[in-house]
C-alpha cells in the first residue's frame, strides 16, 4: 500500500510538467542550454513539479495514517514538518530563480527552512556512528545538527548541477538506496518521505534527461537535497546520508577551494560535441572528470556522474547490513 505514494507522486510530477513546460515557456522563465549548439532557451523551473509531486505523495501517506490502522507507525508529525521544510525551501529556489539572491545569503536560508524540524525535534539524539557506536548529542541534535545537515545538503545538491538530467539521476539513486535502507530499517516514515521523493523523480525524469526539455532549476536542487537530508534526519541514519551525499560533498570541496565560481565550472564545448574540461583547470568534480578523461559526451558525463554516485550508495546499504 506504501507503493502507492510513488505512484501518486509520480503522476502529479508528471502531468505537472507537461502543464509547466509551455507556461513556463510563454512566461519567459527559461534559460540557456550552454552545452548544445546556438544556446537553446529551455524552460527552467521545473522543481515546481517535483514538489508538487514530492507534496502529493507526503500528502497520501499522511491519508493513510490518519484512515487505515495498517500504518500506525507513520509520524504525521514528521511527515508535515518535513513538507513544512521542503516547501520552504522551494519558496528560497523560486526566489533565487526569479530576482536572483546573493551567494552567501542563499546558502544560509535552509537554515530557516530547517525550523520546522527543530522545533518538533524531528529525528533522534543518540546516533550510532559506524565503528565508534552510539553517541547522544542531546539538544545539540536538534538545535545545530539537523539545520546544518539541510542546509549542507540543500547547497551541495545545488552545486553539482548544470548537466541535462543530472540532478535528477543522482537524486534518484541516492534516494533508492536510502529507501532500501529505510526499508530494512522498518523505518516507514522515512521510507515514504524517500517514494513520494523517488516516485516526484522518475515524473521529471523523462523531461530533464538528454536532450532536456526542461531544467529543475533552483526549486529542484535545493528540495532534491532538503527531501534526502529530512529523510535520513527521521528515519536515523545519517551516517547513510553523509555517505550518499559524498559526491556532492567531494565537488563542494573541490568548489570551495577555489572560492566558488559562479560562472565557467561547467565544460567547453568542442567541434565533435563532447565537453572537455576547460584550459584554465577543473574547479568541479564535473570537470575533474573530462580532465581525466580527455573529454566527454554530456550523457556520458552524467552516467558517469550517476555511476560514482551508485557506488556510493552501494557502499551505504553494504555498510548498514554488516553493522
Amino acid at each position: 500500500m506504501l507503493g502507492f505514494v510513488a505512484v501518486v507522486a509520480f503522476g502529479a510530477a508528471f502531468f505537472g510538467t507537461v502543464l509547466l513546460i509551455p507556461r513556463l515557456r510563454r512566461a519567459g522563465i527559461v534559460g540557456p542550454d550552454v552545452h548544445k549548439p546556438g544556446r537553446p532557451e529551455i524552460p527552467e523551473m521545473g522543481g515546481l513539479a517535483l514538489v508538487a509531486g514530492f507534496g502529493a505523495g507526503v500528502l497520501l501517506a499522511i491519508s493513510l495514517a490518519t484512515f487505515w490502522s495498517r500504518f500506525p507507525s507513520l509520524d504525521v508529525v514528521a511527515l508535515l514538518a518535513v513538507l513544512c521544510t521542503v516547501l520552504l525551501t522551494t519558496l528560497l529556489g523560486v526566489t533565487d530563480d526569479l530576482i536572483g539572491i546573493r551567494q552567501w545569503i542563499k546558502a544560509l536560508l535552509p537554515v530557516v527552512a530547517a525550523l520546522p524540524l527543530v522545533v518538533v525535534r524531528v529525528g533522534v539524539s543518540t546516533l550510532r556512528i559506524p565503528f565508534i557506536g552510539q553517541v547522544d548529542f542531546g539538544p545539540f541534535y536538534a538545535l545545530v545538527l539537523v539545520p546544518l545537515g539541510i542546509t549542507g545538503a540543500a547547497n551541495a545538491v545545488n552545486m553539482l548541477a548544470g548537466f541535462n538530467g543530472l540532478e535528477v539521476g543522482m537524486g534518484l539513486v541516492a534516494m533508492g538506496a536510502l529507501a532500501g535502507i529505510a526499508a530494512s530499517a522498518h523505518a516507514l516514515t522515512a521510507l515514504a518521505l524517500l517514494l513520494a521523493g523517488i516516485g516526484a523523480l522518475l515524473g521529471i525524469l523523462y523531461f530533464n534527461w538528454y536532450p532536456a526539455r526542461i531544467f529543475v532549476g533552483d526549486v529542484g536542487t535545493l528540495s532534491i537535497g532538503a527531501i534526502i537530508a529530512a529523510a535520513v534526519i527521521v528515519g536515523n541514519f545519517e551516517w547513510a546520508g553523509v555517505m550518499v551525499i559524498f559526491p556532492y560533498a567531494l565537488d563542494f570541496l573541490i568548489k570551495a577551494a577555489h572560492g566558488f565560481p559562479s560562472r565557467g565550472w561547467w565544460g567547453e564545448l568542442r567541434e565533435d560535441g563532447k565537453l572537455q574540461c576547460p584550459d584554465s583547470g577543473p574547479v568541479g568534480l564535473a570537470q575533474w572528470v573530462l580532465k581525466v578523461t580527455g573529454g566527454l559526451h554530456e550523457r556520458t558525463l552524467v552516467l558517469v556522474l550517476i555511476g560514482f554516485e551508485a557506488l556510493c550508495g552501494l557502499a551505504a546499504v553494504l555498510l548498514y547490513l554488516l553493522l
